[in-house]
């Protein structure tokens, strides 16, 4: 059986996140597939109803929440990770909503389950795209909250990764250690986090179910990145990928029209680890100057750099 929570921002509008026993926190897991977690249906776009967030658990310390693409085409997940001192929110939304009404709500219903345990929120963001920060606001200032900074510099300091971005760095939710791994080219501060808990890496927009947007000038970066992904996953054992967004249908190859109001048929969420291998071959061979590559899952797409 499972369950999902589907939300407004807004009190008394919509669906709401309650307290949640333990009985219930149970029903919400979707059960393990062999690629990764499998969902519910995902909100979509195709509801004039639909919620504004929506919530999943791939554990009872891990949970996903979406933002309705009626509130921002972009539709991007979030994810909050929770360890015995600490949660981490890996990116804070698009806007276009309040989105730490929802993140609190989560929190307080593990919290419940936990006999009041008290949390400390780290918001950190797999990268600086207005799409993937536009909540940030909302967690500044507040307390037990701690933002992490945008640049490079400012990534690599707060987790600990002394050679960047060679290096890896570990960052510990108390008795839960991430593994973060550099993954700059599509954006400089680019990164991924792998938790070894549920073998699961959290990929950002490097690589999900759709176009991988990669400027031609920093693609030299963003293959030297798909490189040291696939070395990092050689010596983790890796049970699926989860990205920051969903651009695909469940045609193979076929994507959405850029900015689409509704994703009906949508790809599932998760990638196979043989994704990853998938990226790095298709850099490897790409042409100079790269061209679009279309492939089942992804599609790797060259833009024109970013002016200063």
């Amino acid at each position: 059986m499972k369950r999902v929570i589907l939300e407004r921002d807004n009190a008394g509008s919509g669906l709401r996140l309650g307290a949640l026993t333990a009985v219930a926190a149970l029903l919400l897991g979707a059960a393990p597939s062999a690629t990764g977690p499998r969902f519910a249906h995902w909100i979509d776009g195709s509801t004039p109803t639909e919620p504004k967030t929506q919530v999943q658990r791939i554990d009872d310390d891990s949970f996903v929440i979406r933002q309705s693409v009626r509130t921002n085409f972009e539709a991007p997940f979030l994810y909050l990770l929770f360890g015995t001192d600490r949660a981490l929110l890996i990116d804070s939304g698009a806007g276009g909503l309040k989105i730490r009404p929802t993140v609190d709500r989560v929190i307080a219903d593990w919290r419940t389950r936990h006999q009041g345990r008290a949390i400390r929120l780290v918001v950190a963001h797999s990268h600086s795209h207005g799409d993937h920060h536009g909540g940030d606001e909302e967690f500044r200032d507040q307390p037990d909250t701690e933002l992490v900074g945008l640049q490079p510099q400012q990534v690599a300091g707060f987790f600990g990764i002394r050679d960047w971005p060679n290096a890896i760095g570990r960052y510990d939710l108390g008795h839960r250690v991430l593994d973060i791994v550099p993954t700059p080219g599509h954006e400089t501060a680019h990164i991924m986090i792998y938790d070894a808990r549920t073998r699961l890496i959290f990929s950002g927009d490097m690589l999900y179910p759709g176009r991988l947007y990669v400027p031609r000038d920093r693609f030299d970066v963003f293959r030297a990145s798909a490189v040291r992904l696939v070395d990092f996953a050689k010596t983790h054992p890796v049970r699926a990928l989860l990205g920051a967004h969903i651009e695909m249908t469940t045609t193979p190859g076929q994507d959405y029209p850029m900015e689409a109001a509704a994703h009906p048929s949508e790809h599932g969420l998760a990638l196979p680890p043989s994704a990853i291998k998938e990226l790095e071959k298709a850099t490897a061979r790409a042409k100079s100057p790269p061209q679009i590559d279309r492939h089942a899952d992804f599609i790797i797409y060259p833009v024109a750099p970013k002016p200063v």
